[in-house]
């Protein structure tokens, strides 16, 4: 009976270490800390919860966007988005060409969204569009 109860439990053990190194090897939040080390394009966002800050991990900058519900014509929806870079010491060779790929990857998930950058981004689109 004993040698039946250390096999299963053995069993047990393999199955809950690998199911851990699946749930380890899909995780988004680890991609995007991947990809953010690398200096890799990485979108982590759960569109379905409109409460969780949405991040992009893009030529080794960190960006986090906050998104707000408001009312489109037939439906609530993401209405506004402020996008801010986590460290301003990482913009170094942005170009705006950068911001507007990342404000048209923003606008594939939210479609309906107005999209406003923070500071010192907000100067650079302004200034640039003038």
């Amino acid at each position: 009976m004993l040698p039946l109860l250390i096999r299963l439990a053995v069993i047990a053990l393999i199955i809950y270490v690998f199911y851990k190194a699946i749930r380890y090897i899909t995780d988004p939040k680890r991609k995007l800390d991947e990809a953010y080390e690398n200096g890799h394009y990485y979108f982590y966002d759960d569109v379905k919860n409109v409460r969780k800050n949405f991040f992009i991990s893009f030529k080794g900058a960190l960006f986090e966007g906050e998104k707000y519900l408001g009312t489109t014509e037939d439906a609530f929806e993401v209405v506004t988005i402020f996008v801010g870079a986590r460290d301003a010491a990482t913009l170094q060779g942005f170009t705006k060409s950068d911001f507007m790929y990342l404000q048209q990857e923003i606008l594939m998930n939210y479609p309906n969204a107005k999209i406003n950058w923070k500071q010192p981004i907000e100067q650079l689109m302004r200034d640039t569009s003038s």
